[in-house]
Parts: structure tokens; sequence; C-alpha cells
């Protein structure tokens, strides 16, 4: 973790701020996310139209797994069926898989990731 004084020399070059001097928190990047950066990630998307689809293949491509809510689109057949196979054709080009995990989730994952198909029972 980092010492507030030792962010503030970094981007500012002084320990201290005058008042009424402002940080751009934006402009700041800390060495956790730049561990975080070059690493895989779950990631969580909702599909409002099925043009969002496009947006989410980036994630896929770029190798993190993602987990997508379709509740916007489960009542049109040609959005479900156009998204089903934009999905697939993404899954086999990625070298990942693709399947539903709930009732309005899919999840799609990267190459090196399969999806098992058989839910894990416990008995009581």
């Amino acid at each position: 973790m980092l010492r507030k004084s030792s962010i503030l020399r970094r981007h500012h070059g002084t320990d201290n701020l005058e008042e009424g001097t402002f940080l751009d928190l934006g402009t700041m990047g800390f060495d956790e996310e730049e561990a975080l950066a070059g690493s895989k990630a779950v990631r969580l998307a909702e599909i409002l139209r099925v043009d969002d689809i496009h947006n989410i293949s980036k994630l896929a491509y770029q190798g993190d797994l993602v987990v997508i809510d379709y509740t916007s689109i489960s009542n049109d057949a040609n959005s479900m069926r156009r998204m089903s196979i934009d999905l697939k054709n993404i899954a086999k080009d990625t070298g990942g898989d693709v399947a539903g995990i709930a009732k309005n989730l899919v999840c799609l994952t990267p190459h090196g990731f399969r999806i098992d198909r058989q839910k894990i029972r416990t008995q009581l």
C-alpha cells in the first residue's frame, strides 16, 4: 500500500499541496491497478440490444471470461437467435466455450476454459 506522501510526490513533485489545490484522481495510477492491467478477469456484461455483442466480443478476444445478462432481449426470438449465433461464433474464433448458466445468463469463456454442463448437486 502506498503512503499518501509518496502518491503526492510521484504526481505533483511535493509531499503536500497548497490550500485550494485539487488532485485529479483520474490521471493518477496506482501500483495495484498497474499489476492488474495485464491480468485476465471475470467480466459482467448486460445486453440491452443485440448490437451490444460487438463490445462484449472485444472482452472475449482479450481473454476475459464474460458473464452476460440478456434479460432485456429475452422476449424477442429474433434477437435471441442472433445473439446465440454471434456468441457461438465468438467462442469458436477464440477457442473458448459458451453456455447458459441460469435463466437469463450466458457465460462466454476464453481459450483454455471449458464450461461443464453438469450441475454439482449436494445431498443434505
